[in-house]
């Protein structure tokens, strides 16, 4: 495994691994994906078994646009909405399947649907240029463990199971893309994520539906239990019991934590959703048995960023 910085000769390097069955970690603006051939179906079997990640939980298959997009995918009149509005950026499509595509059937779990994005960041779509190929990326990571918003937090998870990471410093945004549903005729919230509800709504004019829940996963990032770091996640905590650290938001902190780490003394959701991953991870490093988790309010990226608590707080 090698950590190097993305520049010209390493995104080559890694775009030509990614041609050869490889596996490469990148940033995005949203977290570092672990990135395989979606249409090379050893690739794909590589990459599960590198994240211990279950074969029935589909991945997100990253391109350069909407143009090729429309390789792997049929749109509708949703999706060439949502994808002008979004593309590139942290909003995730899932379409029907095109018969004729490529995509592995391990990249979509079987399902007859590709949940598809073009991602905003240079690193990611330079790669996605020199590669040519469709990339399956779901985050870098241990399947179920605290997404990586750093190199370091890759090499931390995955070590040696990965061929090459692309270092692209911190990702901006930290939390996972949005997920939504276009397939049919009422578009429907998977996975809150980076770009707001409110924002999504906006150009539909119209509400999202809401998900019901599936036995087995009908996109990524579905599984109840998820985003989970080694330690208990208490909730909605006003006060800080013995033994816990802290993962505060806003001005006023409990004080007795072993640890506290703020995302946000001023409140400020992005501020918030950009810390979440790497404050999990350090407070988790100290070794407390539980961290204590102040309120966060429910709007903008707040919705995301507390879908993606209650999932690490949830029975594994």
């Amino acid at each position: 495994m090698s950590v190097l910085p993305a520049n010209e000769e390493s995104i080559a390097d890694a775009a030509e691994r990614l041609r050869r069955g490889g596996l490469v970690a990148f940033p995005t603006e949203t977290v570092y994906g672990l990135g395989a051939d979606a249409g090379n179906g050893r690739a794909v079997a590589a990459l599960y078994a590198a994240k211990g990640r279950p074969r029935f939980n589909p991945l997100i298959v990253h391109v350069a646009d909407a143009a090729a997009a429309a390789r792997y995918a049929a749109f509708t009149e949703t999706a060439n909405r949502l994808a002008e509005a979004f593309w590139p950026g942290g909003l995730t499509l899932v379409l029907p399947k095109a018969a004729a595509g490529g995509i592995a059937e391990l990249t979509t779990a079987g399902l007859d649907t590709v949940a598809l994005r073009a991602p905003d960041h240079p690193v990611a779509r330079a790669l996605l240029a020199a590669a040519d190929v469709p990339v399956a990326a779901p985050s870098a990571n241990r399947s179920g463990h605290v997404s990586p918003t750093t190199a370091a937090h890759v090499a931390e998870d995955l070590g040696d199971r990965v061929d090459v990471i692309l270092d692209g410093g911190p990702t901006a945004i930290g939390i996972e893309s949005t997920v939504v549903d276009a397939s049919g005729v009422v578009p429907t919230l998977l996975r809150p994520g980076a770009v707001p509800r409110a924002e999504i709504e906006a150009v539909l004019g119209c509400a999202l539906a809401e998900r019901t829940t599936a036995a087995t996963p009908t996109s990524p990032g579905q599984l109840a239990s998820h985003y989970a770091p080694r330690a208990a996640l208490r909730l909605n905590a006003l006060s800080v019991e013995p033994g816990e650290a802290l993962l505060a938001f806003g001005p006023d902190v409990p004080t007795g934590a072993c640890r506290t780490i703020n995302l946000s003394a001023k409140r400020d959701l992005g501020e918030a959703a950009a810390n979440l991953f790497g404050a999990l991870r350090a407070l988790d490093a100290t070794g407390v048995p539980a961290i204590a988790v102040m309120p966060i309010p429910d709007r903008g990226l707040g919705e995301a960023i507390n879908d993606r608590l209650r999932r690490g707080a949830a029975p594994r």
